[in-house]
């Protein structure tokens, strides 16, 4: 008989167990199966922004759920690295723009270091494209007219949030939301003070085209004084 106190050691303990059950798990996940796209690179543009908003047109037209979602990451002043999904709020003038509250962590980290790095994932394309570069606030008014052009629900939670403060009680939130309806419905052209709108302008943009043979392609931009610039990667 087993001592309890000294179990076995040729026995894997329930945790070590769980571990294997999960490994192999996600062994048996599918991934890249396909059938995907492939990346033409006789037609690449001299520029990222028409690749992407190709890209972009593809995902709609093949019903990728929520395309317009993607990753931002951020480092703070201390260091640590942080990303978080947001939406997509435009490609304008070749750069990337997403809007947020500048009390949020982001802002925050963005205020300190403008260095930002964005990711959208196309799952059922098997498509990346990461961005990568600085990001600055758009004018006060743009970013009015954003916050305007968002759904009664967005703005309402918007104005009812406090960015990264301890929530004591559920309840408290739900007060602030209808404390925030209210407003709302009082003063239809109510802007929140702390929204922001940034734009990213790019330095470097890549575009992965996953393979289910895992030779994956990788077409990545790079911009200097003179533009831009384009070359395959390995994967």
């Amino acid at each position: 008989m087993t001592d309890p106190t000294h179990p076995d050691p040729a026995r894997p303990s329930a945790r070590h167990r769980d571990r294997d059950s999960l490994r192999s798990r996600l062994r048996r996940i599918p991934a890249l199966a396909g059938p995907l796209p492939a990346l033409d690179l006789a037609d690449v543009p001299g520029e990222p922004v028409e690749l992407f908003l190709r890209w972009f047109e593809e995902a709609l037209e093949q019903e990728v759920p929520e395309p317009h979602t993607l990753t931002v990451a951020t480092v703070g002043p201390d260091g640590r690295p942080s990303s978080r999904v947001v939406v997509l709020d435009d490609v304008v003038d070749g750069g990337w723009r997403f809007a947020t509250d500048t009390r949020s962590r982001k802002a925050q980290d963005l205020e300190a270091r403008p260095q930002v790095a964005l990711c959208f994932y196309w799952q059922p394309l098997g498509r990346q494209v990461r961005v990568e570069g600085s990001a600055r606030q758009v004018a006060a008014s743009a970013s009015a007219e954003d916050f305007l052009s968002r759904s009664p629900a967005s703005r309402v939670a918007a104005l009812a949030a406090r960015p990264g403060e301890p929530l004591a009680e559920l309840d408290d939130l739900a007060a602030a939301t209808r404390r925030a309806t209210e407003q709302i419905e009082r003063s239809p052209g109510l802007v929140l003070g702390t929204w922001v709108v940034y734009e990213v302008e790019p330095m470097r943009v890549e575009f992965w085209q996953g393979s289910g043979d895992r030779a994956h392609r990788r077409l990545v931009y790079e911009r200097d004084e003179a533009g831009w610039s384009s070359g395959m990667r390995w994967p």
